[in-house]
């Protein structure tokens, strides 16, 4: 049955409590998603809010707003696509990884490269939330490097058997595209079973990502982040202090 055919769209004004929740059903359809406004972005809202799909996205001038998209753009890690280019890309040249390197540089290089480009929801605000979220060990970069330069990757929060992806970066060629493949080389040894990547756009489609509704991706969130858990696997992955080699 689909559930948003019964229920009337409503805009949820949020309040002080950090538990307050939206109907991810009762989202509006123009624009389409968007479930709630106000709040705040502190770490103990985002963790609630983003166990249950929902995701901020504002430009600077705008209050936050809170999202659920009728689809959900998701990457199964398996699933990942690896075209001949990119094998001859990472054959031609030494690449390495490495969790965390800079969470900071990372999501910094994310704003400024967007901003250059088409604007950017990365504002001072969400830089400093989700550094927050750094701190408490929920939100992850990873960094690669190719012949020993910083050439792409991208940041995320990590949660029960999830990984929610909010930005990626690149620097050189295949940049991003090698920081996604090797990070879902990781994400059996991780436990990750399912990748956000929130909105749909050509190049993550290229990359194996497919649209759920949304009524199997708040299933999948049930099933995969019963409470939201921190993945000890990859802050112990964290610790290495030096990249790792990529083995092709």
């Amino acid at each position: 049955m689909d559930k948003t055919k019964h229920l009337e769209p409503e805009l949820v004004l949020l309040t002080e409590s950090i538990y307050d929740t939206p109907d991810p059903f009762r989202a509006l359809t123009d624009p389409e998603g968007l479930s709630a406004i106000g709040g705040d972005l502190k770490p103990e809202r985002l963790i609630h809010l983003y166990q249950r799909g929902f995701f901020p996205w504002f430009s600077e001038a705008d209050p936050i707003l809170w999202w659920h998209p009728l689809e959900r753009c998701t990457l199964i890690p398996s699933e990942f696509h690896c075209s001949r280019s990119l094998k001859k890309a990472l054959r031609k040249n030494a690449w390495s990884y490495q969790i965390n390197a800079n969470f900071q540089r990372t999501i910094q290089l994310c704003s400024e490269l967007r901003a250059q480009k088409e604007g950017t929801w990365i504002t001072e605000d969400i830089i400093q939330a989700y550094s927050g979220l750094n701190k408490l060990e929920y939100g992850f970069s990873i960094e690669v490097f190719c012949d020993g330069e910083l050439a792409g990757g991208f940041y995320g929060i990590a949660m029960g058997k999830f990984f929610f992806g909010e930005s990626m970066f690149s620097l050189k060629e295949n940049g991003s595209k090698v920081a996604l493949m090797q990070f879902c080389a990781l994400c059996e040894s991780l436990g990750i079973e399912q990748i956000d990547c929130q909105v749909e756009s050509d190049h993550i489609l290229s990359l194996g990502a497919q649209m759920r509704t949304k009524e199997c991706f708040v299933a999948d969130l049930k099933q995969l982040i019963p409470e939201p858990t921190k993945n000890q696997k990859l802050i112990a992955l964290a610790q290495h202090e030096a990249p790792i080699k990529i083995v092709i």
